[in-house]
Formats: C-alpha cells, sequence, structure tokens
C-alpha cells in the first residue's frame, strides 16, 4: 500500500505542475489522473491503497474543514447570516425540484426516482469549493462583503439538506416509513446540534492549548484527531438525534479563531501544509469513483438532467441575493461557487442502486442515477473549478493586504 500511495503522490505532484504550467487549475489534472488511473478505467491503482481510499478522503476532508472553519471571522459571518441560511437551503430544494421535474421526460425515471436523483446531484462538493474559498479569503478577494464566507457558510449546510433528503427518498422508495416534511424538519436541529457541539469542543480546546501550551505540531494533531472523531460520531448517535459533524468540525475551529487568533492563524498555516499532501490523494481517489463507462452510458439526456438542475440551483442564488448589496459581478461568482459536484457524489452516487439491490428490485433506476452522479463529475468537477478560480481574479474585488496578529509571549511555535 505505501508503494502505491507514493506512486499516486509523484504522479499527482507531476500532473499538478503540468496542469498549473497550462494555467489550468492542480484538481482538474488530479481528478482526470484518478479517473484514468481507477478501476473502471485502466485500474492501475493498487487494490490495498483502493481499499482505504476512503479513509484518505476523509482524512483530507477533514482538513479542509477545519481550514474553512479557521478562516471564518465572526465579523463576515455576521454580514451574510440572512443569505447564508437561504443559501443552505433554497439552492438545494431548486435543483432538487428541477431534476424531479426533468428526469422523467429526458431519463424514463418515476417521480421518486428523479427525486432521489435530484437529492444525489444537489450537493455542492467541499473538495472543489472550500480550498478555493480559503484561497480567497487568505488573499482578502471579496472580503468588503464577506463572498467566500457565505460560501463556506451556505455551502456546509447545502450538503446536510441534499444527504438528508437522499436518505428520506430511499427510505420511501424501499417502502419505510418516512416523511419528507419530518425529515427536513430535523435538519434544523442536525445543524444546531452540530454547531454546538463543535463550539463547545472548540472551547475546551482553547483552555487546554492555554493551560498546557503545546507546540503547534502537537495542536494540530490533537485537533486533527478530535476532528476524525467528530465525523464518525454522525454515525453512531443517528439514531439518538440528528447531528451535521461537518458543521461542528468548522465550528470547532470557528471558535479557535474567536478565543485565540493567533493560535487559529497558526494552526491554519500548518493544515496548509497537510493539505499540500492532503489534497493530492483526495482528488486522485475522488477521480477514481467516477465510473466512466457508466457515466457514458447516460448520454446527452443525462447531461440535459445535470444541467437541468444546475440552472434551477443558479436561479435559487439569484433569488437568495435579492436586495442584498452584492452587485452584478458578485452575484455571478456566488453562482459559478455554487456549481461543482464531486464528494458527496461520489459517497452518495451508488447509495440508491445498493438499497435496490438489499431490496431485490429493479436496479435499472440505480444503474442510471449512478451514472448521472459520475457524469455531474466529470462534467462540474473540473469546469466549476476553472471557473470560480477565473471568477475569484475577475470578479471579487481584492482589499490591501493586513498584518495578522502576533503570537501572543510563551507560545511555542513548532
Amino acid at each position: 500500500m505505501a508503494l502505491g500511495i507514493a506512486e499516486l503522490i509523484l504522479l499527482g505532484l507531476l500532473v499538478d505542475w503540468l496542469m498549473r504550467f497550462a494555467r489550468v487549475p492542480g484538481l482538474v489534472g488530479l481528478l482526470l489522473l484518478g479517473v484514468v488511473m481507477g478501476p473502471h478505467f485502466l485500474d492501475a491503482v493498487n487494490p490495498a491503497t483502493t481499499a482505504v481510499s476512503a479513509d484518505w478522503r476523509m482524512i483530507a476532508l477533514v482538513v479542509i474543514l477545519l481550514r474553512a472553519g479557521l478562516e471564518m471571522s465572526r465579523q463576515a459571518l455576521a454580514q451574510v447570516g440572512l443569505r447564508a441560511a437561504l443559501m443552505a437551503f433554497i439552492p438545494c430544494l431548486f435543483e432538487v425540484a428541477a431534476v424531479t421535474l426533468a428526469a422523467p421526460y429526458l431519463l424514463g425515471l418515476t417521480v421518486l426516482e428523479s427525486a432521489m436523483l435530484g437529492a444525489v446531484l444537489a450537493a455542492v462538493s467541499p473538495a472543489v469549493v472550500v480550498p478555493l474559498m480559503i484561497r480567497f479569503i487568505e488573499e482578502r478577494r471579496g472580503e468588503d462583503k464577506a463572498a467566500p464566507t457565505l460560501i463556506l457558510a451556505g455551502a456546509s449546510c447545502d450538503d446536510a439538506v441534499a444527504i438528508v433528503l437522499c436518505g428520506a427518498f430511499i427510505s420511501m422508495y424501499t417502502g419505510g416509513d418516512v416523511s419528507v416534511a419530518s425529515e427536513l424538519a430535523g435538519v434544523p436541529v442536525s445543524i444546531a446540534a452540530g454547531i454546538a457541539a463543535g463550539l463547545g469542543i472548540g472551547f475546551v480546546l482553547c483552555r487546554f492549548f492555554e493551560k498546557f501550551n503545546p507546540r503547534a505540531t502537537k495542536r494540530v494533531l490533537i485537533l486533527l484527531g478530535l476532528s476524525i472523531i467528530i465525523l464518525n460520531l454522525e454515525n453512531w448517535i443517528e439514531g439518538f438525534i440528528p447531528f451535521a459533524s461537518l458543521l461542528a468540525i468548522m465550528a470547532a475551529g470557528f471558535i479557535i479563531l474567536e478565543k485565540r487568533e493567533h493560535i487559529a492563524h497558526e494552526l491554519s498555516s500548518k493544515l496548509g501544509k497537510v493539505w499540500v499532501f492532503a489534497q493530492l490523494l483526495l482528488f486522485i481517489f475522488v477521480g477514481t469513483e467516477v465510473n466512466v463507462p457508466v457515466a457514458v452510458k447516460a448520454g446527452l439526456s443525462g447531461v440535459g438532467v445535470i444541467l437541468t438542475g444546475l440552472i434551477g440551483r443558479s436561479v435559487a442564488v439569484q433569488l437568495c441575493m435579492i436586495k442584498s448589496k452584492f452587485s452584478a459581478r458578485e452575484r455571478l461568482f456566488l453562482t459559478l461557487a455554487y456549481l461543482p459536484k464531486a464528494t458527496v457524489q461520489a459517497a452518495i452516487g451508488a447509495a440508491p442502486l445498493a438499497a435496490m439491490k438489499a431490496g431485490g428490485m429493479d436496479t435499472g433506476p440505480g444503474e442510471i442515477i449512478l451514472a448521472a452522479a459520475a457524469m455531474s463529475i466529470v462534467i462540474t468537477a473540473p469546469l466549476g473549478s476553472i471557473a470560480i478560480t477565473w471568477g475569484g481574479k475577475h470578479l471579487l474585488a481584492q482589499s490591501p493586504q493586513q498584518t495578522k496578529s502576533p503570537a501572543r509571549d510563551g507560545d511555542r511555535p513548532n
């Protein structure tokens, strides 16, 4: 397995350099490398490496969520509070509705099967969006109206809504006694529980760091370890209370930034170095999940459904910005930032198919849903990354750089 990881890292670094040399975002090349190396194309990835790919993706996701929280200031959140709440629900629901209306005509699915497809397609990819938003925050782009912070806050909740809807529709399809309305009613509870847990953990960590003053590297390891536990906590308590683990991880970073700003910047810097390694494996492994033959099977009809959903999502984003202070250029950027699909689709794209197999049902609709999910990654992840990178540079104003808060005496940097 170690040799397989080493090969992927070296190939990933080479492809990333070539993409950047061609002025194309590096993650585009990493995704394509994963597709080519994956089991559905050349099948050149060591099986032992593939077996642990989900764990590597989870660790990489934790890194980017922590960095998001550590860069999300209270002042910026206060600027976008209402808009973030709207962006958490409305674009996702519009995309699900658009796909539910289009898929019966274009793909021959039933309304409930189309709703499952809509929920699978609706989630924004944190793997694509979060690193780019963090880069724009560090470059102080869009800082005057906190556009990147709005995307970070809204997209995280958007994913939770899409996953809850997907689970509800699958339960209904397989005969479970589930109400979509009751499931949606649990989303605010899930969000509140996740934020409350994250704030509590972040506060405890602040006190711990203040009392024992561990080295920065040990702080990072403690934070990473606890965040991975938080991510798994969602599965452990799922039957008792809804819990948004992604938001909990971001909230922990947020409270550290509020209470100990210099420690937050220090941790974010360290995690930025970890991200250089983590992003290589994350995007390559996401690419290996793309089933190219199945994606091709969806054909132009699948493309039509995906585009219809994206149109619905884009309309919703513009509706969320009514009477806001964002300019037309900034609203276009917000629309572009809400388009990429990757991580969530790779994770839940096969869930309907698995449920159909387990229930002894016709698996044809599940194959179509999986195909459309794979195609959404192929289309939107690279193009969305390019569009967001362009939009950040050309549509967001850049504020002058400021000096970060100095470290307090007695803090050890290493």
